[in-house]
């Protein structure tokens, strides 16, 4: 009930927002929000006789812009508007861009009237991110309800905007699983219309190596490729001509493209192409699961630095950006600490240890760079040791490498896991898909700032702004991408943007209203909060209530009929009460119409299933066989089973050697009632009833908890171990797992040894 409550008194304020958002969408809705906006009576009427005239055409770039943005006119009109040479009567759109003007470089004044619109900027930049803002101002396609007979009207506004941050920027691991170029370019636009103007291209890790490098050709005919545990081949690459293509494309968007280049960890895909440049020369294979690997480049050969080199100079010739990132992430020392070479250098270059080599390591690079005319940035362990001189920080591990970083008066890039991490759950891990774990929420990520209250106010200026991370481990296809990415960057843009002092959490759910028909029309696949709360299936004796809750202040309809809710289905407004068999099914609806998945729930009323009347032993029986598992099925193969006594769930598997076991006996139950069940093995039976079914699926987290009807006494129970790695995930990590909890409480916890037995 608490969480209804909350829910209600999120929502009211939320509903009164959306009133006046429904009766002027366009105004109410722009994102990220201006520095200071007025609105004005009636409407500026765009059609076919409207003109372009750009005058003080002092930017080279400014034609390039005027074309963008009649070619976005065009999308509305079917065609795009005449350019006029000089002043014309009649509607118009005039386009000032001046170098000699005192407006901020990215900034820009707009003024919407009945008969014109008036864009004032200093650079063609600033001129283009105005764009954004009137295009937000229309309707978002030519299907648009709101164009009628070629007409699209404008609302009369005046605006003066520009950005609180000079980097705003957004990240793309495209190692641990590959994107196709259309996909990187499909972001780009986004990232334009929320006035993004920095792409962070993960290029290069243990997992695959992405980019071409024409000195060194395994790098992709190797680097790129590794064999999944589940036995095919997983790959991909960008041609140098993919990379022109899309940091072109971007640059046409005002958008910098950083590439990252991984040093001296996360390199394994480089080493099996290249082992000499290891600490103990291979062999080395493509990494297909997660984590940190301990082979790293070795930082006493010199044949290493020639590599970096060779490679960096390839790569700086294909980005502009004054920048090059090196990663310097999570870098194990053993392989530094146990190799000869390492050691020698460490005492020829009189560092104290290994995090001072990897200090040399680091600025070595830099010199590298430099010499190439680009700076360095790197994640904040190359803190560690002493900071390369010209340095920027990322800083991940929370703000403290970012402080550091700015009190020795280096730049930083704000991007704290708990705020920007984009591969985190933004809702219940029970019911969302599968991800590395975290939990930041929509509302987390726009109430960041980049500025720690702990710095101080003198070295602010070394915050340049902060970037969402998008690490792609458990992203596999580009429609998961976009759900876990959208709409938490489009707050971080605002974030960057737009003056703290203005922002508010519930004004800018009310205004991305006017965005998710933007994000439909160019196919973003974007999250919509799932209804959360019970499991799919759910037992009862007598009767049940279920309450639902979700992260946002969304509606939620349902229907307990079998079919799928509509928009004008049944609300969910109070916890429901059940006493009969039912198919409950329920979804969330956004005000735009827009409604998430449907989530099933099967409700069963049950009879306790009956106690066994046996005589046990304390323990567990367990039967396991060597091989490669990927489905239950695959058991109908197993050979040679071996059968041992394991006195509880504690017990671990090395994941280098697959295999399987099959664990069967009893469960105690202390009292009769409905319990239910987590796990994340491979299968849960219970009384003889198949209560968790995660076979085939990626087992990072249970996601199929169940429950049953339960007399007290004991229960058959049995388990399902795989010990294999399905979507880099090995199942060796979870271990044997089983948690229950009695209905009524609130945590599960472990199903402790006393109440096992065979």
């Amino acid at each position: 009930m608490r969480n209804f409550l909350m829910f209600c008194l999120v929502i009211f304020p939320f509903a009164v927002l959306m009133s006046s958002c429904d009766r002027e969408p366009s105004v109410a809705g722009i994102v990220p929000k201006p520095v200071d906006l007025k609105v004005h009576a009636g409407h500026f009427q765009l059609d076919s006789t409207v003109r372009i005239v750009l005058q003080n055409t002092t930017d080279s770039k400014s034609g390039m812009v005027v074309t963008y943005l009649n070619a976005k006119i065009s999308e509305l009109l079917g065609s795009p508007l005449r350019i006029a040479e000089k002043k014309v009567r009649g509607p118009r759109i005039i386009i000032n861009i001046d170098s000699t003007l005192n407006l901020h470089p990215e900034g820009y004044e707009m003024k919407v009237a009945r008969k014109r619109i008036t864009i004032t900027a200093k650079t063609a930049q600033g001129a283009f991110y105005s764009f954004q803002t009137l295009l937000q101002l229309m309707p978002p396609s030519a299907s648009s309800p709101e164009i009628r007979k070629g007409v699209v009207p404008v609302p009369c506004i005046t605006v003066k905007d520009y950005p609180r941050f000079s980097y705003r920027g957004m990240h793309l691991d495209v190692c641990r699983h590959f994107f196709p170029v259309e996909f990187i370019l499909k972001q780009l636009d986004i990232m334009a219309m929320y006035k993004l103007n920095t792409f962070h291209w993960h290029l290069t890790e243990d997992q695959g190596w992405r980019i071409e490098i024409k000195k060194y050709p395994l790098l992709t005919q190797i680097g790129s490729k590794r064999t999944e545990g589940e036995g095919f081949e997983y790959g991909g690459y960008y041609t140098q001509e993919d990379i022109r293509r899309v940091v072109q494309y971007a640059e046409e968007r005002f958008i910098r493209v950083i590439p990252e280049i991984e040093m001296p960890g996360h390199a394994l895909a480089a080493l099996a192409a290249y082992p000499q440049l290891s600490c103990t020369g291979g062999p080395f294979k493509v990494r297909n699961f997660w984590g940190v690997e301990e082979n790293v480049f070795c930082a006493g050969r010199e044949e290493t630095f020639g590599f970096i080199s060779d490679v960096l100079t390839e790569v700086a010739a294909l980005f502009p950006s004054e920048y090059i990132h090196i990663g310097g992430d999570e870098c194990p020392k053993n392989r530094w600490k146990n190799c000869p070479r390492c050691q020698a250098r460490i005492r020829q270059e009189g560092l104290k240890d290994e995090a001072e080599l990897q200090s040399y390591f680091i600025k070595r690079v830099e010199k590298i760079l430099l010499s190439l005319g680009k700076k360095m940035i790197g994640w904040d362990e190359i803190l560690e040791g002493g900071l390369a001189p010209s340095a920027t920080v990322m800083s991940w591990r929370g703000e403290e490498g970012g402080i550091d970083a700015a009190m020795q008066g280096h730049n930083v890039i704000m991007t704290p896991g708990n705020w920007v991490y984009l591969d985190h759950y933004q809702g219940s891990p029970k019911v969302e898909p599968v991800a590395i774990g975290g939990f930041t929420t929509l509302e987390e990520s726009y109430n960041y700032d980049p500025l720690p209250e702990k710095l101080p106010a003198d070295r602010h200026h070394y915050v340049l702004g902060c970037q969402g991370n998008i690490w792609t481990e458990y992203m596999y296809t580009p429609e998961k991408v976009e759900y876990m990415a959208y709409p938490r960057i489009i707050a971080l843009a605002e974030v960057n943007w737009s003056p703290k002092e203005s922002r508010n959490y519930a004004d800018f759910l009310a205004r991305m209203n006017n965005q998710y028909p933007r994000l439909d029309v160019r196919g973003i696949n974007y999250h919509i909060p799932l209804p959360e709360g019970p499991p799919d299936f759910v037992a009862f004796i007598d009767s049940v209530t279920l309450s639902f809750s979700s992260t946002r202040p969304v509606k939620m309809v349902y229907t307990t009929d079998g079919s799928d809710p509509s928009e004008t289905s049944r609300e969910y407004s109070e916890p429901l009460t059940l006493r009969e068999n039912t198919i409950l099914k329920i979804r969330s609806v956004l005000p735009t119409g827009k409604m998430s998945k449907v989530r099933t729930i099967t409700i069963e009323k049950q009879t306790p299933a009956s106690a066994l009347q046996v005589t046990s032993r304390a323990g567990l029986l367990m039967k396991s066989a060597d091989g490669n598992f990927i489905r239950v099925g695959d058991l109908e193969n197993a050979k040679n089973w071996k059968q041992q006594i394991i006195q509880d769930l504690s017990l671990r598997f090395n994941r280098e050697k697959p295999s399987a076991a099959v664990i069967t006996g009893y469960i105690d139950v202390p009292e009769t009632g409905v319990y239910y069940f987590s796990s994340d093995n491979d299968q849960v039976w219970v009384a003889n009833r198949l209560l968790i079914n995660n076979d085939g699926e990626v087992k990072r987290f249970s996601r199929h908890d169940s429950s049953i009807a339960l007399e007290k006494g004991k229960h058959a129970l049995k388990i399902v171990f795989l010990n294999n790695t399905i979507g880099g995930w090995p199942s060796a990590w979870n271990g044997l797992t089983l948690q229950w909890k009695k209905e009524g409480e609130q945590e599960y916890k472990p199903v402790g040894k006393e109440c096992l037995s065979y």
